[in-house]
């Protein structure tokens, strides 16, 4: 994004909490919405002599989605002690990564509308999370809960490479799925399992050198990141017009407002006097264990685009909606092998399935439509066994009972019929009580032939099978 002469360059570090049932250092719950300090321990309250063990889980996620991020894993990588003092950080320091982290030097690929764009990530390291500072529990005072002091954290952080809001969103969106698929971290901007913190500065157009930057926190959405990029760019810009500089600081923006406000000079890494954690060993990674981990990463979201465009040769807007959920690409997916019938499958789960999932509230986990029966339902239909019609109803009966297709249509007989004399009786029926219509459509007014297949299938309650109604009346128009 450019403005008038200067040009936007962004760098992301985005905060994940790791999906473990404990923390990183504790065998303390990370269950989000328990009462405050309910979760606690004498490690993560920092009490003198408590001592933190490393969580082996938390270091096999973080592992996961470094070589996802196409990162150099070390086998040997150090915690540190990150010293600043605040209300939630109860020792005084994070234990964090410094100048050994996990992994460095990936990328990500992203779509940024005009084509691809590779966005570098300098760097993974693992971390644990401070507690939280609440201010508006008490008046004229901040309450502090301590539940999440010491959840596991990777923070991801990126290369200045990102020139518009856009970029940057399409970046954390991109990122966001790849950390789904990986079953890595819930990834909930809302319950704070996903953070993110937005390094922009402005410079002269074509200037290589980098200008200087501001870091913009509290947004709690990717569309909240963008909007408060375009802020801080378009005050920068002001002020070097102006001839002023810009100072390195830390913005907390507030959406409500649509501005930001300073919460703080920006330290540097010299201020946080990080020093290798003492009760910690080095973290070493053996070969036979990141063998293990590199067999237990999925097929990632571009992957299985590329794979379903292949195989089930779809549509890019169709491929988009089924790849966009890792769970609903693999229902869809179910649906599809055992139907036969990919764009029917794709179809059923964008459209009534889907519209469905979000009527009841449920996730597709808890779906009562398995997509083994729903597969079924659609090879029923592919089938000529059930009418179009007649798989709506029994789609909704399956949404409310959990039955197979097969069942629920045999129960409601609406099993269509294919029979030759069942579906001439209608017909006959039909022609009789409406004369007029028969009249003209025998006569050669072929347009009313989708009026009188409307009229049987109404008769048939559904049961008569459509393509053969319309056989049998072309061939009793050609009689006539």
């Amino acid at each position: 994004m450019t403005q008038g002469k200067y040009e936007m360059v962004v760098g992301l570090e985005v905060h994940v909490q790791l999906k473990t049932r404990s923390k990183a250092f504790c065998g303390c719950s990370t269950r989000f919405g328990d009462p405050p300090n309910t979760n606690t321990c004498p490690i993560c309250l920092a009490l003198p002599g408590a001592l933190p063990v490393l969580n082996e889980k938390a270091v096999e996620l973080a592992a996961r989605a470094a070589l996802a991020l196409g990162c150099t894993l070390h086998p040997v990588s150090v915690f540190a002690r990150k010293n600043y003092f605040y209300p939630d950080l109860p020792k005084g320091y994070q234990i964090s990564q410094f100048d050994k982290p996990l992994a460095t030097a990936g990328s990500v690929k992203v779509d940024v509308g005009d084509g691809e764009k590779s966005i570098g990530v300098t760097r993974v390291h693992m971390e644990e999370d401070a507690g939280k500072s609440l201010h508006d529990r008490y008046p004229s005072a901040t309450a502090i809960d301590l539940n999440r002091a010491g959840v596991p954290l990777i923070e991801i952080v990126s290369e200045p490479d990102m020139r518009s809001s856009k970029e940057a969103g399409a970046y954390l969106r991109t990122l966001r799925q790849i950390l789904q698929y990986l079953a890595v971290s819930d990834v909930s901007m809302e319950e704070g399992s996903l953070r993110v913190d937005a390094n922009v500065s402005a410079r002269p157009v074509g200037q290589k050198e980098l200008g200087t930057k501001t870091e913009m926190k509290n947004m709690n959405s990717f569309s909240g990141v963008e909007r408060a990029l375009e802020y801080e760019f378009a005050r920068q810009c002001a002020l070097l017009d102006r001839g002023e500089q810009v100072s390195q600081q830390t913005l907390l923006w507030d959406a409500a407002k649509g501005e930001a406000r300073v919460s703080r000079t920006k330290e540097g890494s010299h201020d946080y006097r990080y020093f290798p954690e003492p009760d910690l060993l080095p973290l070493v990674l053996h070969s036979e264990w990141l063998a293990g981990i590199k067999a237990s990463v999925p097929e990632l979201p571009a992957d299985r685009k590329k794979r379903f465009t292949d195989e089930y040769k779809l549509g890019n807007e169709d491929i988009e909606k089924l790849t966009a959920l890792p769970l609903l690409s693999d229902y869809f997916e179910a649906a599809a092998r055992i139907s036969g019938e990919p764009k029917g499958a794709a179809n059923w789960v964008m459209g009534d399935v889907q519209a469905a999932i979000n009527a009841s509230g449920v996730p597709i986990s808890e779906f009562r439509v398995r997509p083994a029966d729903l597969g079924q339902l659609i090879k029923l239909v592919a089938d000529g066994l059930v009418s179009r019609s007649a798989a709506k109803v029994i789609f909704g009966q399956m949404v409310e009972t959990g039955k197979p297709a097969a069942q629920i249509a045999h129960d409601l007989s609406l099993v269509q019929v294919g029979d030759d004399g069942a579906i001439t009786g209608w017909i006959d029926e039909v022609l009789a009580e409406h004369p007029e219509e028969a009249k003209r459509y025998l006569a050669g007014e072929k347009k009313l032939q989708g009026v009188l297949v409307g009229f049987v299938m109404k008769k048939s309650a559904g049961k008569a099978d459509p393509k053969r109604v319309n056989q049998l009346l072309t061939s009793r128009a050609g009689a006539g």
